[in-house]
């Protein structure tokens, strides 16, 4: 795609725009300190991961021949130019918030952060006792002689403080990761002091080398690519070659440079020749780097500074169940996390493995906890005896090392595990249990938005249905057999499966609305999602748009639909909602001429997601969990507080309203209200 057109919005500059959202929460000053504090964290975070992974990509682009390259329509270098543009501006505002904004108002809590120029005697003296005993024997130093540089290696994602002697010397020495990133020094007259674990060296290192000073000491920080390039994907052992290449990571090509703002040249220029980097990989930063350290930032006080908790809710109507296949058989239930708790969807996988009945349990793993009660429940399946047959996604994105992990010890314990196909990613959330009743099998599934994880269910927004209707878990099993290899094609009328039908049928949903707007009915599609970048999709939206559909979305990240544009988006309207949970359900709503349809499941409107991987998502059936989830939605519709509308240039403008409504506040409530289900 184009950098940024009236038809399409280029998705890596779209992603920036979204981590500027994150940004904003951390400016919100109605959001409480710590939780201002944390969103810093995750937009450091989030661009970490950016450098690595899609700017590598980026690069990687210009390594093709000239003539091939030539044919693409984004230019890699005026690409890498706009997002260092991009990257610069937001680092600015980024250092001006936590100056102008985060110091002074931890200080009003009595909280300062202190710099090493500043320590008082006694915060000296314990400087140097801190040094001594936790870090000069953990001290990687290396020093540089005229440009000899062969025993220095700059780590990914490493701290480093750098400086240049008058000897022409060039000494870079790695901040030790193993200890605390922050150290707290004794009470003063009411304040709580805290320094940087950058001070505590800074401060040491300069008395070391007696020609230098504080000042002189620069941090640097470097990512470097983090996708594994495996040679020839379809052919051999992909898992041997995926675990092969985890080490990659390491020593991979350098993305970005992340400097001290005050570097000088020279030093600067030195550093430049040991990462063999040239000005386009510098990105300027303040005086500390690794800001998603901030997650673990101490609280010294009894002051409580981040927003209250939420107790995950439990349906009453479960604990009337002796089990949880008698309240499924009953009726579809539907889970909606973090507020309603994932508890339940363990108690079905610990059900499932005791229960004399059930002889097959199949599930997909894409990103699982390290302590998994999910993962424990299928060992304790394959332990008595039941048939597990276990999926596990090895390519997903820096999990890969823990999902190979839990493929192993299930193996192991009996369970059959089969890994990444080549070419193709196994994206989709789901689970199929088979229990004999009445000598008859009858299946049960659960097919969710979101992973089987307990720990991003209790910070990711997620829709997951549990369901024993025939048609979902036929179709269901199809699925499965895709993946142990026993079929090639799915054949499916209900669920939508990529890479087969997902497109297609969507594509058939939005042409139906096209028909009904031109006969005058109401048409409509409401749209939630995480990413829209597919452009073929996009032109079916911009289709129905120019025959008077109305498209309402919410889209929290990238999104490349270019809205607002007479002749072509007038009646498309985009909002984007960032808050304490991370939104992360994809929800999809046609008015099928007043019957409305609605789906729910993996897969955003992105090519990858279309195309390239096993994603499944569901047709909503059942009445009370239809009304549900449109109540969740139409919060989402609503939201005037932390929703942001998608305009041509998005700039992130907030909805502009006279009506307060916070949708995962209101969520809250509005579940207390829904869970107790109809039976």
């Amino acid at each position: 795609m184009a950098l940024i057109s009236k038809k399409y919005y280029n998705r890596d500059l779209s992603w920036l725009r979204f981590n500027h959202r994150v940004l904003q929460e951390a400016a919100d000053k109605s959001n409480p300190l710590y939780d201002r504090i944390k969103f810093l964290a995750i937009f450091s975070s989030n661009l970490d991961e950016f450098f690595k992974v899609r700017v590598s990509d980026i690069r990687k682009i210009k390594d093709l021949d000239k003539s091939l390259r030539k044919k693409l329509i984004t230019k890699p270098n005026k690409l890498l130019k706009k997002i260092k543009k991009q990257v610069l501006l937001q680092q600015e505002e980024f250092g001006e918030l936590f100056n102008q904004q985060i110091i002074p108002d931890l200080k009003k809590e009595g909280i300062q952060l202190v710099y090493c120029e500043d320590f008082s005697v006694s915060q000296k003296k314990i400087a140097q006792e801190y040094y001594k005993e936790h870090l000069e024997s953990k001290l990687t130093l290396g020093i540089i002689t005229d440009g000899d540089h062969e025993n220095i290696f700059i780590e990914n994602e490493e701290l480093y403080l750098t400086t240049l002697l008058d000897t022409n010397e060039l000494i870079v020495v790695k901040i030790p990761s193993e200890t605390p990133r922050f150290i707290s020094f004794p009470i003063e007259e009411g304040i709580h002091y805290i320094t940087f674990v950058d001070d505590i060296l800074k401060y040491n290192l300069s008395k070391f080398y007696a020609q230098s000073d504080i000042s002189s000491f620069h941090s640097i920080k470097i990512s470097r690519d983090a996708e594994l390039y495996i040679d020839n994907e379809y052919s051999g052992d992909l898992l041997t070659k995926i675990k092969d290449s985890l080490s990659n990571r390491d020593t991979g090509q350098v993305t970005r440079v992340l400097i001290d703002n005050t570097m000088p040249l020279e030093l600067l220029n030195a550093i430049k020749k040991i990462l063999d980097v040239n000005e386009t990989d510098i990105s300027e930063g303040g005086r500390y780097h690794n800001f998603k350290d901030f997650f673990g930032f101490p609280n010294p006080t009894n002051k409580k500074l981040v927003e209250d908790a939420i107790a995950p809710i439990r349906d009453q109507s479960l604990l009337g169940f002796s089990n949880m296949f008698d309240a499924i058989s009953k009726k579809d239930r539907l889970f909606y996390y973090p507020y309603e708790s994932f508890q339940d969807v363990i108690r079905l996988a610990q059900e499932a493995a005791t229960d004399k009945n059930v002889t097959k349990i199949k599930v997909t793993l894409y990103r699982i906890a390290k302590q998994s009660g999910i993962a424990d429940a299928l060992l304790l399946a394959a332990k008595n005896g039941k048939e597990v047959f276990v999926f596990i996604e090895t390519k997903a994105r820096f999990d890969e090392e823990n999902n190979i992990r839990w493929g192993k010890i299930l193996e192991n314990h009996g369970a059959k595990v089969t890994y990444s196909y080549a070419g193709i990613k196994v994206h989709s959330k789901i689970l199929l249990i088979e229990r004999l009743e009445n000598k008859q099998t009858v299946r049960y599934s659960y097919i969710s938005t979101g992973n089987f994880n307990e720990k991003t269910a209790k910070i990711y927004t997620d829709f997951g249905l549990m369901t024993a209707n025939k048609d979902i878990t036929s179709e269901l099993s199809q699925v499965f057999q895709l993946l142990e290899r026993t079929i090639i094609i799915p054949k499916t009328k209900k669920l939508l499966i990529s890479p087969f039908t997902t497109r297609n049928t969507f594509k058939k949903l939005i042409e139906t609305e096209i028909e009904n707007a031109k006969k005058g009915q109401e048409a409509y599609i409401i749209l939630k999602m995480n990413s829209l970048q597919d452009p073929k999709m996009i032109d079916l939206l911009y289709d129905a748009n120019n025959a008077g559909v109305k498209i309402r979305l919410i889209v929290r990240g990238i999104c490349c639909l270019v809205p607002g544009i007479p002749g072509q988006s007038e009646h498309i309207y985009i909002t984007s909602i960032v808050d304490r949970f991370l939104e992360h359900g994809r929800v999809y709503i046609f008015a099928n001429s007043g019957k409305e349809k609605m789906y729910i499941g993996s897969a955003d409107w992105m090519t990858r997601n279309l195309d390239h991987r096993i994603e499944v998502i569901t047709p909503i059936l059942d009445i009370d969990v239809y009304s549900k989830i449109r109540a969740m939605i139409q919060l989402q519709l609503d939201d005037t507080v932390k929703a942001r509308v998608i305009n041509e240039d998005q700039n992130n403008i907030y909805v502009n309203s006279t009506q307060v409504l916070r949708s995962q506040l209101e969520t809250i409530e509005k579940i207390k209200n829904l869970t107790v289900t109809t039976d």
